[in-house]
Order: structure tokens, then C-alpha cells, then sequence
């Protein structure tokens, strides 16, 4: 199975800058924190402006938290950004502005989590860790019977990964790369493409006829239009357009109804900051 899928992978798989050999740690932790609930191809123009703004820790770290959530543009949940720029502080003041190499050391970093500490040690390092996102849970719950895997990690799921994560630290690096990609373009939550799938017949699901999701009535899809979701984005698209704070009564005029519960979100996440009656980024207002 490790063949067939590495084969495929490697003849299929996309040209995405972050694959690139040589490419350094820092900038596959950015590209992994970027790709969280976010599509790649959002992804892909602003890691490269990032990369090349701020290529190490260090230059994030001595930016502005405003020039830090400009830059963020449109890629949603902002909060992301700033986690960054405190990731950045602490890898200078705890690690000498390197990226650390060892699950245990990024777990402490800010804003990151088992999954891109594992993605990193892989990806970045090119040591073995068990790589858990979406799409390889996907994948790996479909070779074992389930349409698509549980809402939450489970200790048996993390056991059966592990069972399939080879051994040699060069090919653990291949399987996660290959699995991730297969669950993206062809293994997909909606419409797989089982005839183009390169490890179908190991597919118990596939075997089984395809059986539902025993999960289905765990699972919630995210709404948009009218959200506080939505007023949150509206609010800070506003600011980065602007280099000069904005009155609120402005922001109220756009989204009367969920102007004032949006604000007072993005004030208590740090997103914004707040004097009398005028709102701007943090780190803008030179006070």
C-alpha cells in the first residue's frame, strides 16, 4: 500500500511552494497555521508574502501587531496572526530564533497544537511524528470502515494511525505527505473519486459498500450570512483598509444589528483596540 500511494503522490500530487526541498521550518509552521479551516489556494499568495516579508522568527517578531493583521488580509480567524507574531517572540526569546525540532518544545509555543507540532517535526524536520489532520483521519477511518472519522481525535483512531506510520523517518515523511494529499484531491468528505483512489482495494469502507456516516448528527455546518462571523470580518476588513482609527457609528452604519456584540468579541480577543469612540487595529494608535 505504501507503494502504490507514494507512487501516486509523486505523480500526482501539487506543486505547492511549501514542498519545495529546502524549504526552512519557520516557513512550514507559517504555511500549517495559515492552512487551518482555510483553502490553499487563499493560502498560497499570502504565505508567500509572508515568506518574504518575515522569512525568519525574528523579523515577525520585531513587526507591529497592526502591520501583522493588515497582512493577514482575508484569510479569517485573525486571531491566528497575532499567535503567530507570539510564536515568533518566544521561538527568539526561548530557542535563540530558531525553530524548535521536538513535539514537546512546539507544544509550548503559542498557538500551536499537536497537529502542527507533528507536521512540522515531519514536514519541517523531516523526522517521524504522526500526522493528524482532516484528511488523513479521513482516509485512514475509510481504509478502516467508517465513512468519515469521529468529530474528535479518539485514542483508537490515534492507535490505528500509528499502526500504519512506517518506521523510517523518510518514508513516515512521504506517507503523511501522500495520505494528506490523497484525502484532498481524491478521498474527499463529499464526492470520492474511488476510481482514481491508488490504495482502493484496502478500502473496508469502499469493501463494505459504503456505509453512512455514524457520526452525522454530531456534525454542524458553520453559517455565514448574518453571523457575528460575518460582522467580525466586516469590522476588520475595515481597519486594515484603513491606516487612521475608525468611528464606530462608520461600523455601525454597515451591520447595525451585530455591530456591537462583534466589536465587543474582537475587543476581548485582543483583535482590536478601543479609545472613546473610535476603533483601530492594535499597535496603530502610537498610545
Amino acid at each position: 500500500m505504501f507503494s502504490e500511494l507514494t507512487t501516486w503522490f509523486d505523480e500526482n500530487g501539487r506543486d505547492l511552494p511549501w514542498r519545495r526541498p529546502g524549504t526552512p521550518p519557520w516557513h512550514i509552521l507559517l504555511c500549517e497555521v495559515m492552512s487551518q479551516q482555510t483553502p490553499v489556494a487563499r493560502v498560497v499568495p499570502a504565505w508567500l508574502e509572508w515568506t518574504e516579508r518575515w522569512p525568519a522568527p525574528r523579523d515577525l517578531a520585531e513587526a507591529g501587531p497592526d502591520d501583522v493583521l493588515r497582512a493577514w488580509k482575508s484569510l479569517g480567524y485573525p486571531r491566528r496572526a497575532l499567535r503567530l507574531r507570539e510564536c515568533a517572540i518566544a521561538i527568539v526569546e526561548n530557542h535563540d530564533g530558531a525553530v524548535p525540532s521536538s513535539e514537546a518544545e512546539l507544544l509550548a509555543l503559542p498557538g500551536v497544537g499537536s497537529y502542527t507540532a507533528a507536521a512540522v517535526v515531519s514536514f519541517g524536520f523531516g523526522d517521524c511524528a504522526l500526522v493528524l489532520d482532516t484528511n488523513i483521519r479521513r482516509v485512514i477511518g475509510r481504509l478502516h470502515g467508517q465513512a468519515l472519522p469521529p468529530p474528535s481525535l479518539t485514542a483508537p483512531e490515534r492507535a490505528r494511525a500509528a499502526s500504519l506510520l512506517p518506521e523510517d523517518a523518510l518514508e513516515s515523511v512521504a506517507w503523511n505527505a501522500a495520505t494528506m494529499e490523497l484525502g484532498a484531491l481524491v478521498c474527499t468528505a463529499r464526492s470520492p473519486r474511488c476510481d482514481a483512489c491508488p490504495i482502493a482495494e484496502w478500502c473496508e469502507w469502499r469493501a463494505a459498500d459504503y456505509p453512512p456516516d455514524r457520526f452525522a448528527h454530531r456534525r454542524r455546518t458553520q453559517a455565514w450570512e448574518g453571523t457575528i462571523r460575518q460582522a467580525r470580518g466586516s469590522i476588520m476588513a475595515a481597519l486594515r483598509a484603513s491606516h487612521a482609527p475608525v468611528p464606530v457609528a462608520v461600523l455601525r452604519r454597515a451591520d447595525p444589528s451585530r455591530i456591537d456584540d462583534a466589536l465587543a468579541g474582537l475587543l476581548a480577543d485582543g483583535l482590536v483596540v478601543r479609545v472613546d469612540d473610535e476603533v483601530a487595529l492594535p499597535g496603530s494608535l502610537g498610545s
